[in-house]
């Protein structure tokens, strides 16, 4: 990224979205720990004093990261339901499949909510709350999915499908291409047709 010489006679809210915009590739690419306020001043060609007058803290600028992640999941979640709005089933599988090219492509760093949540254990850190809020949402966004779908138990397919999503933002960055994140559309369809109502005998009694 260039620096801008001219940045700190902006208007602050030029930047602020750069230092949101900076902040958004370092910490997922490297972690939001292992960045550096310094590393992101630096980056986004802004001072100290303006990053501070922007976010009081970096554990409020890693709230506003977590935030911008989770619009970005949602935009891609809802855009694969495009043209089969009545069609969960078709939505997941939409979904899932875009999630297992990126699951195994190059510099894939998984789920930014995730990763979040794994970082900052404590309970009352603001990136952490911002993070579980989005799960939670994600939950019962797939149970209402799971019940629209005729599933026997709504519930337990909304856990499992979340599983297998959090599965493959995991496993996507230690196997990398050909890995299980791969198969993620596929094995999710295979448990949403276990689930249904109508579903055979032979799968588990969902």
């Amino acid at each position: 990224m260039v620096d801008s010489p001219n940045l700190e006679s902006a208007p602050p809210l030029r930047a602020r979205e750069r230092i949101r915009q900076t902040a958004r590739e370092l910490f997922y690419k490297e972690g939001i720990r292992a960045v550096g306020v310094d590393t992101i001043v630096s980056k986004a060609g802004v001072t100290k004093p303006t990053l501070y007058r922007c976010f009081s803290s970096k554990d409020e600028l890693a709230a506003a990261y977590v935030r911008d992640y989770d619009a970005e999941f949602w935009e891609r979640f809802e855009s694969a339901g495009v043209g089969c709005e009545n069609d969960p089933r078709r939505h997941l599988h939409n979904y899932l499949s875009g999630l297992g090219e990126r699951a195994t492509g190059a510099g894939y760093r998984g789920c930014g909510l995730s990763n979040a949540a794994v970082e900052y254990p404590e309970k009352d850190n603001p990136a952490r709350l911002v993070a579980e809020g989005g799960k939670q949402l994600l939950r019962d966004r797939l149970e209402g999915m799971a019940r629209q779908m005729g599933a026997r138990n709504t519930g337990l397919l909304a856990d499992g499908l979340l599983l297998l999503i959090e599965g493959a933002f995991v496993s996507g960055q230690i196997f990398h291409e050909g890995g299980p994140a791969g198969s993620v559309a596929d094995v999710a369809d295979m448990l949403i047709e276990a689930s249904l109502a109508g579903g055979g005998s032979s799968g588990p009694a969902f």
